[in-house]
């Protein structure tokens, strides 16, 4: 009721006075929410991306890509009014304050930025990026890839021999490790990255370090945090820590207090902390997105770093996309498992033997699987390939393609999976 009340316009509910904008976010399969962007807490969005920037710079002492065109993969800019706060896509939001000295080598224009379809959208970045020097590309991973598709495509080469400029990466949304390999080969050369945790609740973490995974917290931002240890939170009353109280290694619900007007809210997210001076995370999935359809409780982190031991043996495979869903069984004689829906790149030469890695890899991660395959509850894993473009097909029949939108990982139903199968 109090987000409702805001929505209508009132002022003086969960912040003081009214929000500057309403940041629109939804999932796939969920309905959407609308989480406030106050006066005091708007810095926090636009100083994330510039803090994240300048630690490279520090960093490296490479500031080259300043000079040249970047691009950011966001949203449409274009706001529309409710209870008479301008709402959209954060991503949309924040194009309206992209410091001026970006702003200038900003691409693609704002006309193109506002094109609702991303497939229209796409080819006209492809058209507005090609003979430009572009120095910077940011962007949700599985999107960028989608643009790096189109531009080979068209010109048949790789996007580094494209852009020869082109020296840094910018990623945010989903954890970049799953898609690094293929974005690498379409790349054709070394390029350095930089990964982000932006939310519409807050600009959260940024790697601050080349080479190190961790994101280093951003704890004076105008968010206090609490992080609940994952496997409490279904609880009545689970314990809410402290920064000062966390461990290295555990995994933690982040909750979450901010001058956006958000109290004790429950961002969705889980990290796990990899230092604890300064404070850094990485994030390793989403509270509801887990598989436990048989008391597994399986995370994503567990499975992206499946997937990355199944490339790691098999690296003639390559994969642009994946989720993990249950198969129950509907015969005694058949016990259920998981299925991966996973869509290659290009196949591994042995599509049994990566599945048996994905599988091992899973048992030594998970206790719990391991258990279930230990006892024959679970059979071995199936994998199911499925063809070129599928996630792509299923993201536009729902609405999902492109943009911000992300794919979940796991689910505890058969609707995602019968969603790509179906389209497939």
């Amino acid at each position: 009721p109090w987000f409702d009340r805001v929505k209508t316009g009132e002022a003086n509910v969960l912040w003081p006075g009214r929000p500057l904008y309403l940041a629109k976010t939804s999932g796939t399969t969920s309905g959407a929410k609308y989480i406030p962007l106050t006066p005091a807490s708007i810095g926090n969005h636009i100083n994330g991306a510039k803090d994240a920037l300048l630690h490279y710079v520090a960093a490296t002492g490479r500031s080259r890509f300043l000079d040249g065109k970047l691009i950011f993969l966001s949203g449409s800019p274009e706001l529309e009014q409710v209870g008479g706060i301008p709402t959209g896509r954060l991503s949309g939001i924040v194009n309206h304050h992209v410091p001026a000295y970006l702003r200038r080598n900003q691409l693609p224009s704002y006309a193109t930025n506002c094109l609702e379809d991303w497939e229209t959208k796409l080819e006209a970045i492809v058209g507005e990026t090609l003979g430009q020097e572009m120095t910077l590309i940011s962007g949700i991973p599985p999107w960028v890839q989608m643009y790096f598709d189109r531009l080979t495509a068209r010109t048949g080469r790789p996007v580094g021999e494209v852009f020869p400029q082109f020296d840094l990466f910018v990623s945010g949304g989903v954890s970049m490790a799953p898609y690094l390999g293929r974005l690498r080969e379409s790349i054709g050369r070394p390029v350095d990255t930089i990964e982000l945790f932006p939310a519409s609740e807050g600009f959260l973490a940024f790697q601050d370090q080349p080479g190190n995974p961790g994101l280093l917290l951003r704890l004076d931002s105008g968010i206090f945090f609490e992080f609940v240890p994952a496997e409490r939170f279904h609880e009545p009353h689970p314990p809410r820590l402290t920064i000062a109280e966390v461990e290295l290694g555990r995994q933690y619900a982040v909750v979450l207090s901010s001058n956006a007007g958000l109290w004790a809210y429950s961002l969705g997210d889980t990290v796990r902390f990899v230092d604890l001076a300064p404070h850094r995370v990485v994030v390793t999935g989403r509270l509801r997105h887990f598989l436990s359809a048989f008391g597994e409780h399986v995370i994503g982190e567990e499975v992206e770093a499946a997937l990355r031991e199944a490339v790691r043996q098999y690296p003639e495979a390559e994969v642009t996309e994946f989720t993990v869903a249950p198969l129950v069984s509907e015969t005694e004689s058949q016990p259920s498992r998981h299925q991966w829906l996973v869509e290659f790149a290009r196949p591994p030469r042995d599509a049994a033997a990566f599945a048996a890695v994905l599988d091992g890899t899973l048992r030594q991660l998970n206790a719990y699987y391991d258990d279930l395959r230990s006892g024959h509850i679970l059979a071995p894993l199936q994998l199911a390939p499925l063809p070129a473009g599928a996630f792509q097909r299923y993201m536009k029949s729902v609405g999902k393609l492109g943009g911000q939108h992300k794919v979940p990982r796991l689910s505890n139903d058969r609707a995602l999976a019968a969603g790509l199968l179906g389209v497939g």
